[in-house]
């Protein structure tokens, strides 16, 4: 690599680099665009050398992916804030209890999905799912340490085939379970 001689120097693949990339950006309201620097007075050209011709590869297209799935979170949308006001303060009494406790993850998949059926058909609009408090479990964990049906229940959920039937889902107010907990709030039959 050859060193500079001043600030300004550049070589041609440099100062066409510059350039393009000056190209694709949109300048800050009151600025312009910043200049491509000038190129040297060069010096007489030597005689051409024969160098392999460079083969233009062609753009490919990647294919644009399609947005992500909604993810089941223990807060975010779908509720509005008389709804949220009323469970922050635990004023709501859940329709349906489904307690997880004591299962395997694969019963607590099947009694999940069982119950939510159950509720929707009940008409329920406010589910109460007691599955333990989050512990930090590694996910190919098969229920070997404590924790591990918290720590898969929201994937269950956003996953099952119930998932377009919940409007959101928050943690339960501690008179419910508090962190053991969550509120399952279905949306209403159209």
């Amino acid at each position: 690599m050859s060193r500079r001689r001043g600030p300004r120097e550049l070589s041609e693949e440099e100062r066409r680099a510059w350039a393009h990339l000056a190209s694709t950006v949109t300048p800050m309201a009151g600025r312009k665009r910043p200049d491509t620097p000038k190129a040297p007075v060069a010096p007489p050209p030597s005689p051409p050398q024969k160098q392999p011709r460079r083969m233009k590869q062609p753009r490919v297209q990647r294919p644009v992916a399609p947005p992500p799935a909604p993810v089941l979170a223990e807060s975010g949308g779908g509720l509005d804030r008389g709804w949220d006001k009323k469970l922050t303060r635990g004023t709501v009494e859940p329709d349906f209890t489904l307690d997880l406790h004591g299962h395997g993850l694969d019963a607590a998949y099947r009694r999940l999905d069982a119950g939510l059926s159950q509720a929707i058909a009940q008409g329920a609009r406010v589910l109460l799912v007691v599955a333990g408090k989050p512990r930090p479990v590694h996910a190919a964990d098969r229920a070997e340490r404590r924790g591990a049906i918290r720590a898969k229940l929201l994937d269950w959920i956003a996953a099952g085939p119930h998932a377009s039937r919940i409007a959101a889902v928050r943690g339960a107010h501690p008179r419910h379970g508090g962190r053991g907990a969550l509120y399952l709030i279905l949306r209403r039959p159209r």
